[in-house]
């Protein structure tokens, strides 16, 4: 297989599964926002924090301020996620990502992961509008959507990527084009994970004592966002607590967004593509730094979990995972 379409694979996965977690986690924070009490600029804030795109947002919409109205206010900070051209995680920019390096891998998709794909692009046509910070305009059908029923419209996203994933699952022979697809998309969701646990937990376990209605509604917001409300209730007999969310999401080996699973699911992931013993071929840093990692994380699994710890924990999972990323690059996806 070459490079050039492990690449395209590899970022397809990584694009979908961006669009996907993007569409999550603002639907949860928006239902958050009309059910617990909280300043807004501390529901929303996150939002921006998580992505990554603190300091674009802070000089482009926030005009270079802390406080700036912009950081509280939800309409704001969704269109900068969701139609924003010029934030390389918006909505608009991962599905067009996820769409360009589907259609030069066409060749290796199956018809029905493609049709998916490329029916979401078309649905959400970016037309891009020089105004403010860019915004895209969607097609007339996403736009009446987006302003007439907003949970509707990141429910179409979920929908449309959670359809693309599974048809490449059911549809596609697996094998290397599909083993790149897929390690894409699990290291994608490991640093989702890692990023939204570390900027919520901060912030959850800081708040003032007696505040336990909305510290509950904060962790069931987080276990919502990511897709985790159901099997954490299923592993915790209903009981909520900040250690245990924590615990649930880094070390639940059975739940398929906990960041245990996912590491060690890429690991064997790139195991298939590159096997261990074969010392000859390329990608042996990058399979050696993601075995340190699943065994690191696994052993983390033992440890009380507390405060800084935590912090700590998942700032080296979110380093490591940007590292091997960047070693796959070199080394097997021919980029650098």
């Amino acid at each position: 297989m070459i490079s050039r379409v492990a690449d395209h694979c590899f970022w397809f996965g990584r694009y979908v599964e961006r669009a996907e977690a993007t569409a999550r986690m603002l639907s949860a924070t928006g239902s958050l926002a009309l059910d617990a009490e909280l300043p807004p600029a501390q529901v929303w804030r996150p939002v921006i924090v998580v992505s990554g795109e603190e300091d674009e947002f802070r000089a482009r919409v926030a005009e270079g301020s802390d406080d700036h109205p912009a950081w509280g206010d939800g309409e704001i900070v969704q269109r900068f996620m969701v139609w924003d051209e010029t934030n390389g995680v918006s909505l608009a920019r991962s599905i067009m990502g996820a769409r360009s390096n589907a259609r030069s891998i066409r060749e290796v998709l199956s018809l029905e992961a493609w049709e998916a794909i490329n029916e979401l692009h078309l649905w959400s046509s970016p037309e891009v509008e020089r105004a403010g910070f860019t915004p895209a305009r969607g097609s007339d059908e996403a736009q009446t959507q987006w302003a007439q029923h907003r949970e509707g419209f990141y429910q179409q996203v979920r929908r449309s990527t959670q359809l693309a994933l599974g048809l490449l699952r059911s549809t596609m022979l697996h094998d290397e084009p599909l083993d790149f697809i897929w390690l894409g998309v699990l290291l994608e969701r490991v640093s989702q994970t890692a990023r939204m646990l570390d900027v919520h937990h901060h912030a959850f376990t800081n708040l003032t004592p007696n505040q336990e209605i909305i510290e509950t509604a904060l962790w069931l917001s987080l276990l919502r966002a990511l897709s985790g409300s159901e099997a954490y209730m299923k592993r915790s007999a209903g009981r909520i607590s900040s250690d245990a969310v924590a615990r649930f999401l880094i070390s639940e080996s059975a739940f398929p967004r906990s960041i245990a699973y996912c590491v060690h699911s890429a690991y064997e992931r790139l195991c298939d593509i590159r096997p261990p013993e074969k010392h000859d071929l390329p990608g042996g840093i990058s399979l050696e730094r993601l075995r340190v990692l699943d065994s690191w994380v696994a052993a983390r699994s033992k440890e009380p979990l507390v405060g800084r710890s935590v912090h700590e924990l998942l700032t080296h999972v979110v380093d490591e995972v940007h590292a091997i990323c960047g070693t796959l690059g070199t080394e097997l996806l021919g980029a650098g």
